[in-house]
Order: C-alpha cells, then sequence, then structure tokens
C-alpha cells in the first residue's frame, strides 16, 4: 500500500512539474506582435470579400434549393415571395445601408493593400454625375473600396455627395447576394437604373461606371495600361440626355494586383474568353494572387499593393433629351482628352514612368 501511495505521489508531482513547464514555455514564447495582428485582420479583412463576391451568391442558391426539399422548404418560399415582391429594387436606387458603408472591417481591407482617394476638383450637390471609373482590373477593388465603403473619406472629400457603384445586373439576381450588394450602394449597370438615378433621386448623385468592363479585364497585367473606351459611349448619351456631369477617375496600381495568364488575340483560348464574356457578362479570366499563409505562395487573395484613385475635373454636359451621334462623339472626345489629362499629370506621382502610356482601344 505504501509502495502505490509513493507512485501515486510521484506521478503527480512529475504531472505537476510538467504543466509548470509548459506554462514557463508559453509565457516564454513570443505573443503576436500589434502589427501582426493588424496583418492578419486586414488579410482575413480582403479573405471575406473575396469569398463574399465569388462565392456569396451561388452558396446561397444551393443552400435555398437544397432546403426545398427538407422540412424547411418556407425558407425558401417565402424568401422567393420576397425577390418577386423586392423584384425592381435593384433599378430604383436599392436599399443602402449606411452602418455596412462604415463597417470597421472596410478600414482594414483599406489598409491592407493600402487604398487611397485622391481629390482634384469639388464636385457640387447642385449636380448629378457619371464618374468613369478606370481600369476594370481583375476585381475592381480601387471602385469597390473608394465608391462603395467609407473607408478612404468620398463622403468628407465631396460632402453632399452620394456614390453608386454600378455591377451586372445578373449579380442582382442572386438571393442574399443582392442584399449585401444593394446595402453598400451597388445598383446594377442599365439604363433604367442609372437613369432612374439621374433623374429621380434628387441632385448629388455619383453613378461610377466601370466603364471597360469585362472585356477590359482580359487584357489586365501589370505594367500595360490599356482600356476599352474608344467605341463606349452609352455612357456619353446617358449623361447628356440626363445632364449629368462627366467625372474622370483613375485606380493606379489596380492592375499590379493579380498575375494573369493573357492569351494571345485570334487564340482559341482567347475566342472562348470572348465567346462567354458575350453571354455571360463576364469574361473567365486565368488568374492568381497571393496565397493565405504566405506572400510566396499562390492563392486567389490580391498582392498588396498600393492603389491610389485619382477623381478628375468635371467635363460639364448640357441636358439633351435626344442628343444627335455629333454631340454624343464631342463629348465622348472631351471626356477622354480629360482622363488623359488626368493620367499624364499623375502617373509619376503614383508608381509609373514619365515614358508609361495610356493606351485607349
Amino acid at each position: 500500500m505504501k509502495t502505490i501511495i509513493a507512485a501515486c505521489s510521484q506521478n503527480l508531482s512529475g504531472s505537476r512539474a510538467s504543466v509548470q513547464a509548459a506554462l514557463r514555455t508559453l509565457l516564454a514564447a513570443p505573443w503576436p506582435s500589434q502589427r501582426d495582428v493588424r496583418a492578419w485582420l486586414q488579410l482575413l479583412s480582403v479573405l471575406q470579400w473575396v469569398l463574399s463576391f465569388l462565392l456569396l451568391g451561388t452558396v446561397s442558391l444551393l443552400f435555398l434549393i437544397y432546403l426545398v426539399f427538407t422540412s424547411f422548404w418556407p425558407i425558401s418560399a417565402l424568401y422567393l415571395a420576397w425577390i418577386i415582391f423586392d423584384w425592381d429594387t435593384p433599378e430604383k436606387g436599392g436599399r443602402r445601408l449606411p452602418c455596412l458603408r462604415r463597417w470597421p472591417v472596410w478600414r482594414h481591407f483599406r489598409d491592407y493593400f493600402p487604398v487611397k482617394l485622391v481629390k482634384t476638383h469639388d464636385l457640387s450637390p447642385s449636380h448629378n454625375y457619371i464618374i468613369g471609373s478606370h481600369p476594370h482590373g481583375i476585381l475592381c477593388v480601387g471602385a469597390f473600396c473608394n465608391f462603395v465603403t467609407g473607408s478612404t473619406g468620398f463622403g468628407e472629400m465631396f460632402p453632399g455627395i452620394r456614390p453608386f457603384l454600378t455591377t451586372l445586373a445578373g449579380n442582382f439576381r442572386l438571393p442574399v447576394f443582392r442584399e449585401y450588394l444593394m446595402s453598400g450602394g451597388l445598383c446594377p449597370v442599365t439604363r433604367r437604373a442609372i437613369g432612374y438615378l439621374l433623374s429621380k433621386n434628387g441632385t448629388g448623385n455619383a453613378v461610377a461606371i466601370v466603364i471597360g468592363g469585362a472585356a477590359e479585364s482580359l487584357s489586365c497585367r501589370p505594367g500595360v495600361t490599356t482600356l476599352i473606351l474608344k467605341n463606349r459611349k452609352g455612357f456619353v448619351r446617358m449623361a447628356l440626355q440626363h445632364g449629368a456631369y462627366l467625372v474622370p477617375s483613375f485606380s493606379f496600381g489596380e492592375n499590379d494586383l493579380f498575375r494573369q495568364v493573357v492569351f494571345e488575340e485570334g487564340s482559341w483560348m482567347r475566342s472562348i474568353q470572348q465567346r462567354f464574356q458575350k453571354m455571360m457578362g463576364f469574361a473567365p479570366c486565368v488568374f492568381y494572387g497571393r496565397g493565405l499563409t504566405s506572400v510566396r505562395s499562390r492563392g486567389f487573395l490580391p498582392y498588396a499593393r498600393p492603389i491610389t484613385t485619382v477623381v478628375g475635373e468635371p467635363v460639364m454636359v448640357p441636358k439633351i433629351e435626344d442628343p444627335s451621334r455629333e454631340m454624343v462623339d464631342m463629348y465622348h472626345e472631351m471626356y477622354i482628352r480629360s482622363l488623359l489629362k488626368l493620367f499624364n499629370e499623375n502617373k509619376t506621382k503614383y508608381g509609373l514612368s514619365e515614358t508609361d502610356e495610356l493606351h485607349i482601344l
């Protein structure tokens, strides 16, 4: 019996010593610094954004379909009824939530790259505006951060101006994802939706349009500044019809966030991309960025590269209900000249050389 008690005492002493040694080792280990914590918060904020845009709509749709075959089918039925009732809301100004635009996570999102907004001229709240956003890049990070979130100070720089960002109309047909988009102030890139904001929502509205669209994303790669703009004139016609001023903006660094496999014009892969883009409205780009665990690994997260969005001088546009082709061409040319001036005056300030040129196709 004494032998058993002695053995138990030795085991307890050993266990106590082991625990104490483990605690000493844990306390001696270096704790994450504030810088490390900020870096992880920034990375997680970008991760949630990428996953939201790539998966939220599809996953929500599949989940609601799955519920149809379970005892929870009334949830799917009620949401379907809600979408039918709420079908036209995206094209009537949406349903923006200021609290989501001020969500603290967007500050970490901004600081990951970081993203900066630069103002060159005032925008009067007594007018409406169409802001041309260039370039498209892969995921329009600069346009989203500046015109959807309040993290870069758009509201403070342009008091009285309400920014809206347009995106593919098909995104507003996806359950849950449509609510997420509208809450941030996004609207479909359709004549009806843009016309509503420019004519039936008062003044002080700034509708940002990524004019190059999916076609421009196919040419996105670091060191290349090519815009699809020469034959994109619909935004100018709408500006004339509603008397909205045209404002160029350029996001320096947007094309540096990902690496893309660019297929040459005339190749079979390029033709597949272009056909897909015409049918679905977006182009299936083959791209990669950094991984979640390391900058040196490959994944779907953007690289941390600075983005500076410069908002240029407004081009004053008269209101003409039925503008002629010559009138549209004239203001389209004025817009291009204003954009080129903006690019050339700022390119050396934000990472480009004096010899870099803006190619417009």
